[in-house]
This record gives structure tokens, C-alpha cells and sequence, in this order.
């Protein structure tokens, strides 16, 4: 669907650059955003004439670099929606951390809406229902994020499906959040091999100053390479399979 002015056509533009982490080609956003080409090249070039750093070129792909930010007036209501819905799932499914970074999260954006937008976002009419009966241990949920974002090996107990409880080094990075169980994707040294593990199993765990060997990208790269898991922000019905749960 064609934009129905200059201004929008440039919002849809930046906001298509920005679920990307990687290089995108010309093609697919000109068809994405229901453009020609030529008006594709104009547009790339208007954004980086109001600075926009995007990087790349016909043919080659266009990559935006971080930095360039807008107002968050700007949102529509259909994604006033969206964080409110994610916000509250958050809310009532993650642990303590998260739950209070969500609330967080809302209340500053209802500081900087205006009036007409901001009963968009308290009176939404969107609900999320309660929580799993069993729930997660909390404190290794912030303990396993901490381990993600520094990069640290962690020393886990984990009891597999089997019974059988095992020591085990892992470079975790990746927390996968599914309707009715969490994953966390890592390196396993015992297996010297990606594996999958529930959070419910595991029965103690350490984290350790010792950093991965090789940085946190490269593993999700080669992880989603051989269970051929789309990028971050493409459409996927992939779930770990009870036997990769381990």
C-alpha cells in the first residue's frame, strides 16, 4: 500500500530500516513499501540529507546506523497498541526486573503523548491474560539475561528430561520466550554443540568471569544458520522440538 504523503512514505522507510540488523536490498523495500525504485533512492537520499546515516548502495543493500532518533509523538495508535499489549504481556509473564522495566517503560511514554493519544495507551481495551501456573524461578531469569548481555560462561546443574543431572559450561545467548515455556539457547561444552535448555531445569547455577570465546553475534548467527531460524523481526513459526530441549 503506497503512502499517502511524503512525510509518512519516509516514517514507513525508516521504520522498515530499523527492524533490520543487516544490509536489506533496494528490491525488497521498494516492494515492501509499495514504491518504485527511483522513488526508493529519492527517499534514502532525503533521510540522509536530515541526517540519517545509511550506509550502503543500489545493488549492494542499506543498512541504518544508530543514532538517528524521533520523537516519540510520532507514534500511530496502531503501535500505541503495540507497546501497550507487548508492555503488559511483559508485565505478567516476566520476571520482577522486566516486569518493572515495562511499567517503566509506559508511564514514560504516557508523560509524552499528547492528550488525544494518551487514552489510546490507558484505555486500550487490550488485555493480556495471567500468567503460567508454575511460575519461573525469578532470580535466575535476571541472573541468565546479566550472563547474556556480558557475555560471561555460566556453570549450570541441569536435570535433562531423562532425570539425569549433569555439570555443564555454557555460553548462553539467547533467551527464547514461547507461549507455554522459555528456552535459552547456548554453547555447550559438555556436548561441544548449540543446545536448548529449560530455565525449570536448571537446579543451580553460576556465573562465571571467564567471557565466550567468541562474541555473542557470531553465536546467534551460527545458531540460526543450523535450525534455520530467521533474523530478528522476520515473520517465523520455528519452536525448539522436545528433543532439542536439553
Amino acid at each position: 500500500m503506497k503512502s499517502s504523503s511524503k512525510a509518512e512514505r519516509l516514517l514507513r522507510l525508516l521504520e522498515t530500516l530499523r527492524r533490520h540488523r543487516y544490509p536489506v536490498t533496494g528490491q525488497y523495500l521498494s516492494d515492501e513499501l509499495g514504491i518504485s525504485l527511483r522513488t526508493l533512492y529519492r527517499d534514502i537520499a532525503a533521510l540522509s540529507a536530515q541526517g540519517a546515516r545509511i550506509d550502503g548502495s543500489p545493488g549492494v543493500g542499506y543498512l541504518l546506523r544508530p543514532g538517528f532518533l524521533l520523537p516519540p509523538l510520532m507514534l500511530t495508535q496502531e503501535e500505541i497498541s503495540a507497546l501497550v499489549l507487548g508492555s503488559r504481556w511483559v508485565a505478567r509473564h516476566a520476571d520482577p526486573e522486566l516486569q518493572d522495566a515495562a511499567e517503566n517503560l509506559l508511564a514514560k511514554v504516557e508523560t509524552v503523548l499528547p492528550a488525544e493519544l494518551r487514552r489510546e495507551l490507558t484505555d486500550s481495551g487490550l488485555l493480556v491474560g495471567p500468567a503460567r501456573e508454575t511460575p519461573l524461578n525469578n532470580r535466575e531469569l535476571a541472573q541468565i539475561r546479566k550472563a547474556i548481555r556480558a557475555e560471561s560462561k555460566m556453570q549450570i546443574r541441569y536435570c535433562d528430561r531423562a532425570g539425569e543431572e549433569t555439570l555443564r559450561i555454557i555460553w548462553p545467548f539467547a533467551l527464547g520466550y514461547f507461549d507455554d515455556f522459555l528456552i535459552l539457547a547456548a554453547w555447550c561444552e559438555l556436548r561441544q554443540d548449540y543446545r536448548h535448555f529449560s530455565p525449570d531445569n536448571i537446579r543451580e547455577m553460576t556465573t562465571l568471569e571467564e567471557k565466550f570465546p567468541r562474541n555473542r553475534v557470531t553465536l546467534l548467527q551460527e545458531w540460526r544458520a543450523k535450525y534455520n531460524i530467521p533474523r530478528q523481526g522476520e515473520k517465523s513459526t520455528w519452536k525448539p522440538a522436545a528433543a532439542d530441549r536439553n
